[in-house]
């Protein structure tokens, strides 16, 4: 029992830690006063907070998934997974780009990610992780999603923002982030590093199934989900370029492609594990 309670331990100290510092920027940036600043620069301190936030949460995540026995997986360690490497690259990319305003939608997402091993504990041995091509595949899966959840932050985001500039009691607090077309060019950036990461991920499961997972490719809901999501990204991506799709439209497409990439692994991992009792 004590050693179940070391291991999850890291999970829940930096759930509380993102929740704290989801809540800190939240009342500091969003809430409405009339110092409010919604795009304020982080201060030294919180992004020290965040990156103590990182470290707790990688030490967990590693400790759980890596055993003598071999690498080990779950639904709840794939989100937790994904949003901790979602919540580096906003990190780092802060350092070079103007993401403010996003930390109170991105710091309590990741709490809940964080805590969901405690939750479901459950883990289960992943078959032939210690092949190389298998791990280029994991890495670019989960840098893939993360990369393209944080998209779908960003497009929810740039939503907020574009409905809140025609509300006037809001402008005040909206006035110091960059421009839409700003915001809009880092979105259309971000979906194409991730669609590239996608890409070679459905194309290296499509063509080196047997290979990376013991079994020929099989046509099942999870595929299917996996080739409309990225469908609808290429469609987005083309449609950017060739007809200068941006705004809503833009928007809408982004959080239809990323909902079919989370029920395309993790919602069938879900029902399978949780609901299905299956491991």
């Amino acid at each position: 029992m004590a050693d179940i309670v070391i291991q999850l331990l890291p999970h829940i100290l930096a759930a509380l830690l993102y929740g704290a510092l989801g809540f800190h920027f939240w009342n500091t940036r969003w809430r409405e006063s009339e110092t409010q600043c919604v795009a304020c620069p982080m201060q030294a301190w919180e992004r020290s907070a965040i990156a103590a936030a990182l470290i707790i949460h990688a030490s967990g995540l590693y400790v759980a998934l890596f055993s003598e026995a071999g690498m080990r997986f779950s639904f709840s360690f794939a989100l937790s997974l994904m949003m901790w490497l979602a919540v580096l690259i906003y990190w780092l990319e802060s350092f070079m780009s103007r993401m403010e305003g996003m930390q109170p939608m991105v710091l309590p997402l990741a709490a809940v990610c964080a805590a969901l091993p405690v939750v479901f504990p459950q883990v289960h041995l992943v078959a032939h992780a210690s092949a190389t091509g298998f791990k280029l595949h994991f890495l670019a899966a989960m840098l893939a999603y993360s990369l393209l959840t944080l998209s779908a932050l960003h497009a929810i985001f740039m939503g907020f923002t574009e409905n809140a500039l025609h509300k006037r009691s809001l402008k005040l607090r909206l006035n110091s982030l960059p421009p839409l077309l700003t915001m809009e060019s880092l979105l259309f950036r971000m979906l194409l590093v991730g669609f590239i990461l996608l890409t070679l991920t459905v194309g290296s499961g499509v063509f080196f199934s047997e290979a990376l997972f013991g079994k020929p490719l099989t046509v099942d809901h999870k595929t299917l989900f996996a080739f409309a999501s990225w469908g609808i990204f290429a469609t987005l991506l083309i449609g950017r370029h060739a007809w200068g799709w941006r705004g809503k439209r833009a928007l809408r497409w982004t959080l239809a492609g990323f909902a079919l990439l989370i029920l395309a692994y993790v919602g069938s991992r879900f029902v399978g594990e949780v609901i299905l009792g299956r491991v």
